[in-house]
């Protein structure tokens, strides 16, 4: 699972509980993925695409660009512009802090793929090789970025997904980054496809194999190698100064040679996408994003230390041997196994379960993406006081753990908080102490507040009559329909009816106004309660087109009779009419693919691969991922007025069953990150590449006796990859008892 996953069946309005709201805050981001608030009152929000912007308040609607990285950031499926923090000095420190995936190969410069992947090299095949930035941004004297100053380049990822993560200023002023692993999320992945990060034992290009391989997710085992090997910053979280990038003074690692070494305090993680401090301590909390089974929550005690927590990943998954790097019997785990010492989550949830019984929150599919704490100075009750909150963007949910009766969030008090979320990416304390989340598939920064026992702000609610048409358009507009859940409370009103950001048209309930120039006019309604409790509402105008006359798009190709494999090349092409502009140009057309991924409970959520613009056809090649999952592409017309319409269509892929037995029948074998007892089957997308493991030595049968592997019935090492055939196949491992003049 990834971060950065939108969750396709989550409803359109958030639910809390009683006595709270949940409002939007910022509206209109597209992909939002951060948000940090400045000491100055101003709120910084990174977009995934590569852009920084900035308001002077909440209460601000108009962004101003602070940086553009665009051209040197990797915006492509869960790739790009990732974390990001302000200085607490700020603005006396006029400095950002980001970290985004850095559209480079090792060494190289940027940009190198542009916001794709091609194939060859192929995103799920050979991977578009890439690395990942900290930077920092000097604001200048216009309050823009006039310099991004990189930290450090590292952080060498093959996959597009579990790049870079936080970035999170500690509370004792250094600054604290994570990063993924950069592995495969399809297979056990250890370097056996074309180790371009260069891992041991072998140089960049040469394919590693067990025992002795350390690439791939092994990577996050790194600081772990003999010294001389190089140390890789995947899968760790990293200390540092924050003017230099260097390792900060008392690390774990500080007497060591290697400077990437220096610089960490956690390591064997897979994609601790999000992390945040406990306040009042320097307890650092991570939420760690599994595979198949476990979504983990851990625990550094003491990020300042000189203990570097090793969280076991990809040796381990939750706290149990993750069965994929097991089976392939790599040394880095082995010895890990024997020797113990990895750190147990404080907290993990099943992909399958619950995390709050009867919550509305789906199970299948998860993807935990956000940590952050009740910090004391809300006036959330007292059942949150000091409360850890963590999401889920993939459930679309987030979860309160209370405290218990030693002070520790408690494991056992876990209520759902809200739920229905489009794809919360980020938790964060702002102003008032309130819980604020990046809601990254609505592009909106929320805010949710307490409001029981006190004044409750009001609904705003808006119409327009027409709310269409040729121009000129003369429309009435009607706020009566606003609500204040406080009996007896006056509405006032403020509208913005010429679209420019500021509330100062109209003080009427039911203002007019006629519009000369065609276009979409985004009017908006703010409604005050006499305590000054407020919120807004948009109402949106077309001026130019009929009532009702949306463009039709239409996609030509595929159609729904397609059944592709993966690395099979896809063409699409389509069109749009207007009613009132006719056909429309390719200019007009924009398109999306992303990914299903799909639970055998049925839901799905969704992994945005990437876009298209201004063209009617296009191409790409359809990529590998685990099963139940499908494509979707959808195409978008816009028309002059802009008005939009879109087209979904789902492509489904070809499946086949791959048996595996063994002789004798009931060994257990690997595939992927799942052992099984044979025989057994898994559905797969035809094409896909599969890691498969014969565990030896092991005992089974009514006799429990002890076997050791001797082959596969189609060759291939003991772990190996298969890429699965166009019909259905049954692999067999073969095994033979032990004995004194056959030992194992």
């Amino acid at each position: 699972m990834a971060g950065l996953a939108v969750t396709g069946s989550t409803p359109a309005v958030a639910a809390v509980p009683a006595d709270f709201t949940d409002t939007a805050v910022i509206s209109g981001l597209t992909m939002p993925t951060n948000a940090a608030f400045a000491p100055d009152g101003r709120v910084f929000v990174a977009e995934k695409s590569g852009l920084v912007k900035v308001f002077d308040s909440p209460s601000d609607t108009t962004a101003t660009v602070f940086a553009d990285l665009r051209p040197q950031t990797h915006d492509f499926w869960d790739r790009g512009l990732l974390g990001l923090a302000v200085d607490p000095r700020f603005p006396a420190r006029p400095y950002v802090y980001v970290g985004y995936t850095h559209d480079a190969l090792p060494g190289g410069t940027a940009p190198q793929w542009g916001d794709q992947c091609p194939t060859p090299p192929g995103a799920t095949d050979k991977g578009c090789v890439v690395t990942a930035r900290l930077s920092k941004l000097v604001m200048g004297s216009g309050g823009t970025a006039v310099q991004e100053q990189p930290l450090i380049t590292d952080w060498c990822q093959q996959y597009p997904s579990h790049s870079i993560g936080s970035v999170v200023f500690g509370p004792d002023g250094m600054l604290y980054v994570g990063g993924g692993d950069g592995a495969s999320f399809n297979f056990a992945d250890y370097g056996q496809v074309g180790n371009p990060c260069a891992d041991p034992p072998s140089p960049a290009g040469v394919t590693l194999s067990p025992p002795n391989a350390k690439g791939g997710a092994l990577r996050s085992q790194s600081v772990r190698r003999p010294a001389g090997e190089p140390v890789s910053l995947d899968g760790t979280v990293i200390r540092v100064d924050p003017d230099t990038g260097a390792a900060a003074p008392g690390n774990p690692f500080a007497a060591g040679a290697d400077a990437n070494a220096q610089r960490i305090v956690a390591y064997g993680l897979r994609n601790q996408f999000r992390f945040g401090f406990r306040p009042g301590t320097d307890e650092l909390w991570l939420g760690d994003v599994g595979w198949g089974t476990w979504e983990e929550i851990n625990r550094v005690p003491n990020a300042t230390d000189a203990v570097a927590e090793n969280f076991g990943w990809p040796c381990f998954e939750g706290s149990a041997r993750q069965s994929g790097y097991d089976g392939a019997n790599v040394t880095v785990c082995e010895s890990l196994y024997s020797s113990g010492g990895q750190s147990a989550p404080y907290y993990a949830y099943n992909h399958a379960s619950k995390v709050v019984a009867g919550d509305a929150c789906p199970t299948g599919g998860s993807s935990v993406s956000g940590i952050a704490f009740e910090d004391g100075t809300s006036n959330y009750p007292a059942a949150y006081r000091g409360a850890l909150f963590f999401a889920d963007s993939s459930r679309g949910c987030i979860w309160a753990m209370r405290l218990g009766p030693n002070g520790q969030p408690n494991p056992n008090d876990i209520v759902a908080f809200v739920t229905g979320v489009n794809a919360p990416v980020q938790l964060l304390t702002g102003p008032g102490g309130d819980l604020y989340y990046i809601a990254l598939g609505a592009g909106q920064l929320r805010r949710v507040s307490y409001v029981g026992g006190g004044n409750r702000p009001p609904t705003a609610v808006g119409t327009a009559t027409p709310s269409s048409g040729p121009a000129p358009l003369s429309v009435q507009f009607d706020a009566s329909a606003s609500t204040d859940p406080d009996q007896g409370d006056t509405l006032t009103y403020a509208w913005d009816l010429d679209a420019d950001g500021q509330y100062d048209d109209s003080t009427a309930a039911t203002p007019t106004r006629t519009y000369l120039s065609t276009g979409v006019v985004e009017v908006g309604l703010r409604v005050t309660d006499p305590d000054g409790a407020s919120s807004t509402t948009a109402v949106p105008v077309t001026v130019g087109a009929p009532p009702g006359q949306d463009p039709v798009p239409h996609i030509d190709t595929p159609t729904t009779a397609l059944r592709w494999t993966v690395g099979q090349p896809l063409t699409f092409s389509g069109q749009a009419v207007d009613p009132q502009d006719g056909p429309l140009p390719a200019s007009a057309l924009t398109w999306r693919l992303t990914i299903q991924h799909c639970s055998t409970q049925g839901s799905c959520h969704e992994h945005i691969v990437q876009n298209w613009n201004g063209i009617s056809s296009g191409s790409f090649i359809a990529p590998d991922h685990e099963y139940p999952s499908h494509l979707e592409l959808t195409l978008t017309a816009e028309d002059s007025t802009g008005r939009t319409a879109t087209k979904t269509l789902a492509l489904m892929p070809k499946t086949v069953d791959l048996t595996f037995t063994a002789n004798p029948s009931g060994a257990k074998l690997v595939v992927g990150g799942i052992q099984s007892t044979t025989p057994f089957t898994r559905t797969v997308i035809a094409g896909s590449n599969n890691s498969i493991s014969a565990p030896s030595p092991q005992n089974y049968g009514l006799l429990n006796l002890k076997y050791k592997y001797t082959g596969w019935s189609h060759g291939g090492a003991q772990s190996h990859n298969i890429v699965a055939p166009s019909t259905n196949t049954t692999y067999r491992a073969n095994y033979t008892m032990c004995w004194l003049l056959n030992p194992c």
